[in-house]
């Protein structure tokens, strides 16, 4: 399975605001193939020559809704500021904790299922535990994330209740900022 930008739905297309359903683990040939194929596409997407060639927009997550595959399903690939790469390939994430402090990109979120990027602020939680399978250990994990990837983080999952990062945006002040919020 190969994923370009022509398999990637957009926000008015109604399996984004479906609650995405539970896959079993262990993996089904088809899930597992349809999880590394949104991984690679995550990872190829930050190749600058990649991404030309097929016309594809750069992501560090997806989501299996955005392929039009309505299942609990999450890759995400990070590139830290010291070149470490964090990586998942989840099924069935759930957040199991989160922090009271909030947090927010600066510059906004932006989606590949959204043409047109959506101006505001996004409020998510600093610190979140997700409980998932993980693709690439082959085990369920607890996972603890912090800053930019729990944000990235919660933007996937997202995508797997049926919400976009624009409904969390304040409808009357879209540049709404709690003085406790922390910027990214």
């Amino acid at each position: 399975m190969f994923i370009d930008s022509k398999n990637i739905l957009l926000d008015s297309d109604p399996i984004l605001r479906k609650k995405a359903v539970s896959v079993c683990v262990p993996l089904s040939a088809e899930d597992r193939e349809v999880l590394e194929a949104m991984l690679e596409y995550v990872r190829n997407s930050q190749d600058e020559k990649f991404c030309e060639e097929y016309n594809v927009r750069p992501s560090v997550g997806i989501a299996a809704p955005q392929i039009g595959v309505s299942k609990k399903m999450i890759a995400v690939s990070i590139k830290g500021e010291d070149e470490q790469v964090i990586e998942f390939a989840l099924a069935n994430p759930k957040i199991i904790a989160n922090s009271t402090k909030k947090t927010y990109l600066e510059n906004g979120e932006s989606c590949l299922s959204v043409a047109t990027d959506v101006e505001g602020i996004v409020l998510r939680h600093q610190r979140i535990t997700v409980r998932a399978y993980n693709m690439l250990t082959d085990k369920v994990e607890e996972i603890k994330l912090k800053g930019y990837p729990a944000v990235v983080m919660q933007h996937e999952i997202d995508h797997l209740k049926g919400i976009l990062y624009y409904d969390h945006i304040d409808r009357i002040d879209p540049l709404y900022k709690p003085a406790d919020a922390i910027s990214i």
